[in-house]
């Protein structure tokens, strides 16, 4: 059995952030990631103004990620659409070049990397390997996203009983996409769920979905489901003139508004691991290196034990973000409610604004 005093679980921003923190205060650690290449993980391709700062502060620059800032947010309900400015730019920009620029600096700052080590399970703050091996550590962070570990799961309970799903397609760059998406991002809003729009570094569009597993159902397959919705909703079918026939990556039973309100001995809970927002706000990857770095810097103070504490302290940090934005999806997905909230953004755009800055993630420092 291999010991390493703080284990992390996971290579994307969440874990990342920790390590880049634990790297540079000179701390023992592991990093392992389950792929041996950076690949393009289905969540998160919208960063915030807010996520930009937490970034800068690492060392990674907006013109980076997208030397093409994301300015406005517009919304669709069928015919009724609205516009407004964001309260900053933003950016869009694919989890391949976000992974890696982070990874990248991990490395840069000394972090101990491993990569094509799968983790099976987790007992304690032990990680059992595909290969039979185990991993002891006296402090876990487990940042493994949406996707679950054995023995560390969150809740069934936090799905529901009609559980979202989320679906993604890369639309290719196009002329279409630069007229009408151009410096935006834009939420098409449909019954059973709303489909998120913004063009990335290379021009492409990423197109992600967060769909009720009742609206999967009836639309079939995933692609199937995007077809009728372009078929539906006028301005999405604009959108869809390029739309591959590759399938449309998916990820099941996202439990959108949960929180892991109490913490286990050891265990730090990064990431979607410890809070999922609804993608509609543009805060996941917000969370996520929030969550990181912060979680590290407990750890630094306080040790494993520093866990419980700081994983409390971070659901009441995320509860007025992860609450608001699950109050709007449960608007935003049923078809009369959706219809007023385009209304209402569109006679006063600063409620917008006043939401968007509402499901930023405060300051931590648990």
């Amino acid at each position: 059995m291999r010991r390493t005093p703080a284990l992390i679980v996971g290579g994307g921003p969440a874990g990342a952030a920790a390590a880049i923190t634990l790297a540079r205060a000179g701390a023992p650690h592991l990093l392992i990631e389950r792929t041996r290449e950076t690949g393009d993980m289905l969540c998160g391709g919208f960063l915030s103004w807010r996520t930009l700062e937490t970034l800068a502060a690492i060392g990674i620059d907006a013109d980076d990620l997208n030397r093409q800032p994301i300015n406005r947010i517009r919304l669709f309900a069928g015919s009724r659409h609205a516009e407004t400015r964001l309260p900053r730019p933003a950016r869009g920009v694919s989890r391949h070049r976000l992974d890696g620029l982070l990874l990248d600096r991990a490395a840069q700052a000394g972090a101990a990397i491993e990569r094509g080590i799968a983790v099976r399970s987790i007992e304690a703050t032990t990680a059992r390997l595909n290969d039979g091996a185990e991993i002891a550590a006296d402090a876990l962070f487990l940042a493994s996203g949406k996707h679950d570990v054995r023995g560390a799961a969150r809740p069934a309970s936090a799905r529901g009983d009609d559980p979202a799903m989320g679906l993604r397609v890369r639309l290719p760059p196009s002329a279409t996409l630069d007229r009408l998406v151009g410096d935006a991002i834009e939420l098409h809003l449909f019954d059973g769920g709303y489909a998120g729009l913004d063009r990335q570094e290379d021009g492409s569009g990423n197109l992600c979905l967060a769909v009720r597993r009742s609206a999967m159902r009836a639309g079939g397959d995933p692609l199937a489901l995007i077809r009728t919705l372009g078929e539906t909703a006028p301005h999405l079918g604009e959108r869809l003139v390029d739309l591959p026939d590759a399938p449309a990556d998916a990820v099941a039973n996202v439990p959108y508004g949960w929180r892991a309100t109490r913490g286990e001995p050891g265990l730090f809970r990064l990431g979607d691991q410890a809070g999922v927002i609804p993608s509609l706000a543009g805060e996941g990857m917000g969370i996520a290196l929030a969550s990181g770095s912060d979680a590290a810097a407990a750890y630094l103070r306080g040790g494993a034990a520093a866990a419980r504490a700081w994983q409390a302290g971070f659901a009441r940090a995320t509860r007025r973000p992860i609450g608001i934005a699950a109050f709007i999806w449960h608007l935003a997905e049923r078809p009369a409610t959706a219809r007023w909230l385009i209304d209402a953004a569109a006679a006063f755009p600063p409620a917008v604004r006043g939401i968007a800055r509402l499901t930023r993630l405060p300051g931590t420092g648990h």
